[in-house]
């Protein structure tokens, strides 16, 4: 079993303004060299991220941009004649274009997750809608502390001279679905405690 230890602390992500430097200053040096530099936002993006996607991606644009400049290095003289050198130069050039589409892409997404990690759990989070007609059954799980008995709720005291409605038939809500919520609750605590450990 895992024990709880001690949470690491979680470093904050950069400042705005360095992001937005780094991101440029990659896609500027990439630009300027026609593709040939590409690899650098790859490289960064994996070394950020540190996701086995990111790493193969790096690993595929560098072979493309290799093979881009050995197609282009089979030319003779300073035009391209052959369809190898064509195929090169799309080559070099369309990877330029994927890559940095993907490279901010990511990069903005990773680096909101940083600055926003509860946003996607809160939502999940909030009480469901109650369907018209029936009230809402509790749960007889909780993700802290598992099984307990639900209290009934009170009835109130009917006061005199005023005559009370005969209370409706309620059709409780299947016990299969609670049991999967409160299980998914119980895991997705988990999974947080999990990630805020490492």
């Amino acid at each position: 079993m895992q024990g709880h230890g001690q949470a690491q602390p979680v470093k904050p992500p950069p400042s705005t303004g360095l992001l937005v430097f780094l991101r440029v200053f990659f896609v500027v040096i990439s630009v300027c060299s026609f593709g040939l530099l590409g690899w650098t936002m790859m490289l960064r993006l994996a070394l950020v991220t540190r996701k086995s996607l990111d790493w193969g991606l790096f690993v595929a644009t560098l072979a493309a941009e290799i093979l881009g400049i050995v197609l282009l290095g089979t030319e003779g003289g300073e035009e391209i004649h052959t369809p190898g050198g064509w195929l090169g130069l799309a080559l070099l050039l369309g990877s330029l274009v994927v890559v940095i589409s993907y490279y901010l892409s990511a990069d903005i997404r990773h680096f909101h997750q940083l600055s926003y990690p509860t946003a996607g759990y809160a939502q999940h989070q909030q009480a469901p809608a109650p369907v018209y007609g029936y009230p809402q059954q509790q749960s007889p799980y909780n993700s802290a502390t598992g099984p307990h008995t639900p209290v009934p709720p009170s009835t109130p005291i009917p006061q005199s001279g005023t005559p009370t409605p005969p209370p409706q038939p309620q059709r409780p809500a299947p016990a299969r679905i609670d049991q999967v919520r409160a299980e998914l609750d119980e895991l997705s605590d988990y999974l947080r405690k999990h990630e805020d450990g490492r």
